[in-house]
């Protein structure tokens, strides 16, 4: 009997995903939690396994298609097996609930309008973002939204039509602006578009703090071991307890200054990044912390995570200290968060203290925040707290 594969519920808010890429080809015979397929989310590419064992008898959504929760992707069976009857009734399905489509495009029909010369260019912040990284004129585009503006897709259409120009320098490899990549690409360019952003830069003293992670280690296994990174989890949750307006969001036209304290943590994988969360860090106890951090990193490793584990943000920490190339940059801010936290390498440098000229090991910190929501100052109030904590560490605990 043959078996759907229908696109999953991934997290509570998903209503719809897009197919990245199949995994295995029609006619390839595949065991019961084989990966399949990739699905798109708005924060991760999913790799969904096979429900069944048996051949896969077809795919019916290819590449970038959209679906609804429930959709179907593709069918399982055996061999041979008469599968007209299921897909007469999933075409009927699909078509009592899909809108009106153009021919071959899966999209309603929209139409395309150039602004007329000397005219004001009706343009979204992210198609006029991604335009001007990708040396777009904007002004010749054609614009499908609302009374000729132009959105993000029309961009990315120009910028297909470009890509279709013959370059015949000689590349290593080609790698498809897909899944994960363009998941990940399209976060960033809406944050850098939306968001003005300022940085704010210091090298820390982290002697004390190293000192103290030292001696937590000291008589534990190397699995238990506490890391700098769930330190400053800690010392960031206890900064912003301290000055909640960093913990705020920017829905609309009002800025929410957030409760819960939700820390996410950048983890590097092959096929990009991913930023679980740390739910309500400021309640945990630093062995807690330490254990979920841990266990992101290695299920992320295995692209395990669940969406709903990557939710719920109010804050970010990106660590690049581990690198040994990075003592400052720019991290870009996780939307719809305020702030983010970026961590470079830790050097040994000569600083002054008192009288005396001595070598302490100084961490570099950016702090990143949207400048529509937090102003200077209490960003800058915000940082001081943070140094105080990691230059005092046991004051995170107390």
């Amino acid at each position: 009997m043959a078996t759907e594969v229908n696109m999953p519920k991934l997290g509570l808010s998903m209503k719809e995903g897009t197919v990245g890429k199949w995994l295995v080809n029609e006619g390839d015979t595949i065991k019961k939690g084989d990966a399949l397929l990739e699905v798109m989310t708005d924060k991760i590419a999913n790799k969904i396994d096979a429900p069944a064992d048996g051949v896969l008898l077809k795919i019916v959504a290819n590449k970038k298609a959209k679906l609804p929760v429930g959709g179907l992707l593709g069918v399982i069976g055996n061999a041979g097996e008469d599968i007209t009857e299921l897909l007469k009734r999933a075409a009927g399905s699909t078509a009592k609930t899909a809108p009106a489509a153009k021919a071959g495009g899966g999209q309603p029909a929209r139409t395309a309008v150039v602004a007329a010369p000397g005219t004001k260019v009706k343009i979204s912040p992210a198609a006029r973002a991604l335009a001007e990284a990708n040396g777009i004129d904007y002004t010749v585009v054609a614009g499908t939204g609302p009374e000729g503006r132009i959105v993000r897709e029309d961009i990315e259409q120009a910028i297909a039509n470009m890509s279709t120009v013959t370059d015949d320098r000689a590349v290593i490899e080609v790698i498809p602006y897909e899944g994960m990549r363009q998941a990940i690409g399209e976060n960033m360019a809406n944050s850098w578009a939306v968001a003005p952003k300022v940085t704010h830069h210091v090298g820390i003293d982290l002697a004390a703090l190293q000192a103290l992670r030292a001696t937590i280690n000291a008589d534990v296994k190397d699995t238990e071991k506490i890391s700098v990174t769930d330190i400053l989890v800690k010392a960031v949750a206890k900064a912003l307890q301290a000055h909640p307006r960093i913990n705020s969001t920017l829905i609309g036209e009002e800025i929410r200054v957030l409760q819960d304290i939700n820390i996410g943590v950048a983890i590097a994988i092959p096929d990009g990044l991913v930023v679980p969360v740390v739910k309500n860090a400021g309640q945990k106890s630093l062995a807690e912390v330490s254990k979920e951090v841990k266990d992101f990193a290695k299920r992320a490793r295995k692209n395990k995570l669940d969406p709903e584990e990557m939710t719920g943000g109010t804050f970010t920490i990106t660590n690049l200290g581990g690198y040994g190339s990075v003592d400052y940059f720019t991290p870009i801010i996780n939307q719809p968060e305020s702030a983010i936290l970026g961590v470079g390498r830790t050097v040994r440098q000569p600083v002054v203290q008192g009288e005396q000229i001595v070598i302490k090991p100084i961490m570099g910190l950016s702090l990143a925040f949207d400048h529509r929501v937090i102003d200077g100052a209490p960003a800058a109030e915000f940082l001081a707290m943070l140094i105080k904590l990691i230059e005092q560490p046991h004051k995170i605990f107390i």
